[in-house]
């Protein structure tokens, strides 16, 4: 088997969880933060950059962090253009981790249209898509946002995951489609029921032998992403935090079959640049374990 091949079995197997570190430039100074490093702390963006990259390798090279229970890690572009321990970051993260690289390929968030914030153009896509093959990673995720019950924006929102998704499969790459429904809106679960309904017609798009992953928002009914979970075309579906609790995050999910984690916010939850490598790598440590068990309840 090739190691493309050695990869997606092991995401197919879903025996553990997709850490998400991919926070961008929008997002880094308040995951620094919550990691102890204050605004004041740096002095431009390269080294607010350094910072969360230090932070990134901290994470990566923990013993807990391996493929036993993690098996897949998203990246930031500029995370898989630096290295860690001396190899580039996707090489680092598979074999001496076994952990299956992804790349983070959007640009952010337009302005909200229809109760949706759909992607910026990504006119480089098919540079970027090049360097990803060349740098050895696996697949390639890409956030846009749901806001509101509204038919009309979420199937713009999902056609527009899937028309930029070809574009992957077609360098090789298997995309995470990331329509993400916002926690705090009061049709939530009206919104998963048109936002499930759009994904399994735009499935069918998807070229036989080939298959998409699914990072969705945990759902307000269980198992409610049951059809897509159990799709042809669906390699695996991942599920957002979303600004849940590890604890809440971590109950939902193990009350739906066949979803494992990808989280963001929720992995690092509790870590800070203070700790000694021994406090941190514990807090890590019963981290994941809970993330694991949670992914693999179902």
């Amino acid at each position: 088997m090739s190691s493309r091949d050695v990869q997606a079995e092991k995401i197919r197997a879903g025996q553990g969880f997709v850490a998400a570190l991919d926070q961008s430039g929008g997002s880094t100074p308040k995951a620094l933060k919550l990691y102890g490093i204050q605004e004041d702390g740096y002095g431009s963006e390269a080294d607010m950059f350094d910072l969360i990259h230090a932070m990134r390798a901290r994470i990566v090279t923990s013993p807990a962090f391996n493929g036993d229970k993690v098996v897949g890690a998203i990246l930031f572009e500029m995370t898989m253009d630096r290295q860690i321990d001396d190899m580039p970051t996707a090489q680092y993260l598979w074999e001496v981790c076994g952990v299956v690289p992804f790349l983070k390929v959007d640009k952010g968030l337009a302005d909200t249209t229809d109760g949706v914030k759909l992607m910026k153009p990504m006119p480089d896509l098919d540079a970027l898509l090049d360097r990803a093959v060349a740098a050895g990673i696996f697949g390639t995720k890409m956030r846009s946002v749901i806001d509101a019950a509204n038919a009309d924006g979420i199937a713009a929102n999902v056609a527009q995951q899937f028309e930029i998704g070809h574009q992957i499969l077609a360098k090789g790459l298997v995309p995470i489609i990331e329509p993400e429904v916002t926690i705090s809106i009061a049709d939530k679960a009206e919104a998963e029921v048109m936002l499930r309904d759009a994904i399994l017609a735009q499935l069918d798009s998807v070229p036989d032998g080939q298959q998409v992953m699914l990072k969705l928002t945990l759902p307000e009914v269980a198992n409610h992403y049951k059809a897509l979970v159990d799709h042809p075309k669906v390699m695996m579906v991942v599920a957002l935090s979303g600004g849940y609790s590890r604890e809440e995050a971590n109950a939902r999910l193990s009350k739906n079959t066949g979803m494992i984690a990808s989280f963001s916010r929720a992995l690092t939850e509790g870590l800070t640049a203070q700790q000694s490598d021994e406090d941190f790598n514990a807090v890590l440590g019963e981290t994941i374990d809970s993330i694991y068990r949670a992914s693999i309840a179902g």
